[in-house]
């Protein structure tokens, strides 16, 4: 698995799967207890405990937190209603006047949040290829001083596209903008791209983290205590933190990460060797094949190619018979 600074002493797997019981809990639960409640009773009109209200902060929500924060190697985890939810904070992190520099080839929701939701609140989106060894020199051509934030997917769902996140930081660093990078694709084991630079790091916890497909969810990831905090403020205000019953299924979803993360990827290379040799197919994009124009790069910053597999017919009735 891809590492971080880190003084822990058991292996990620294992610490996922001892989860974040509550501490002190006078029964000792081995698993968080869902706090499905709205509020919470203080010790008085003028003393108040760690929680008061389940929108502002829960006990389970907190526990999710601490483990993808765990597994991801940060200071710092929010967990929100969905990955576009996570997004959209982050993209809030803007000021009308501002510049979003996106990649070209990004999630399709991110492109209407931004394309829509951004432009109507006066930010201003361009997009850019950063992907391979030249992206660095790319997005420094296209900065300007109303560049705020930049926001990539490495590799990209699902054209498989590889960014040099070390090199898209220093000149995010230069310009003193914001890099985002969306890690959804490597989930926290495979690639930790706060250890290569960035400054925000998004999940759609629905895939990886959860893994049973019964729960949407987001997460945001930071190091930094004072975007940490204008982060909560973004949820905590309108109203995205992650509901308890859904921090419950996410917890448990955590369990199984790293078996279900390594098993996918075995698959994943399984399916591509075979498609390379199938006459049928005329390309695979996967971002560890012997063929991919970034394999190294990709490497460099990464321990494996995931389990997304992305690849051409050249026929597009053929291409209709597979996806159906």
């Amino acid at each position: 698995w891809a590492s971080a600074p880190s003084t822990k002493t058991l292996g990620v797997e294992t610490r996922l799967v001892q989860g974040h019981a509550p501490q002190p809990d006078p029964y000792g639960a081995a698993n968080m207890p869902v706090y499905v409640t709205a509020t919470f009773q203080q010790a008085s009109a003028t003393e108040f405990g760690d929680f008061d209200y389940t929108r502002s902060g829960n006990p389970t929500r907190t526990a999710l937190q601490s483990a993808v924060a765990d597994a991801e190697g940060c200071n710092h985890c929010l967990a929100f209603s969905t990955g576009m939810a996570a997004l959209a904070a982050v993209v809030r992190l803007c000021s009308s006047g501002d510049e979003v520099l996106l990649s070209d080839d990004s999630y399709g929701g991110t492109y209407r949040l931004l394309a829509k939701g951004a432009k109507e609140a006066g930010v201003t989106v361009k997009y850019v290829a950063m992907d391979g060894p030249d992206g660095p020199a790319r997005l420094e051509r296209a900065f300007t001083d109303r560049v705020k934030l930049v926001m990539v997917e490495s590799p990209t769902n699902p054209m498989q596209r590889v960014c040099d996140l070390r090199g898209l930081s220093a000149v995010c660093k230069k310009h003193n903008a914001l890099l985002e990078v969306d890690n959804t694709l490597m989930s926290p084991l495979l690639q930790k791209p706060l250890a290569l630079g960035a400054d925000i790091v998004v999940h759609s916890a629905t895939k990886f983290i959860c893994g049973h497909s019964d729960t949407m969810a987001g997460v945001c990831c930071v190091d930094d205590e004072a975007l940490f905090k204008r982060l909560y403020f973004v949820q905590n205000a309108e109203g995205t933190g992650l509901a308890p019953f859904d921090c419950f299924l996410a917890l448990r979803g955590l369990k199984t990460m790293a078996l279900r993360v390594d098993r996918a990827q075995q698959n994943a290379i399984a399916i591509a060797s075979y498609l390379r040799q199938h006459k049928l197919v005329t390309k695979v994009y996967y971002a560890t094949s012997d063929d991919h124009p970034d394999r190294e790069l990709h490497l460099s910053q990464a321990t494996g190619g995931g389990c997304v597999v992305c690849f051409t017919t050249g026929d597009v009735e053929l291409s209709k018979h597979v996806v159906s």
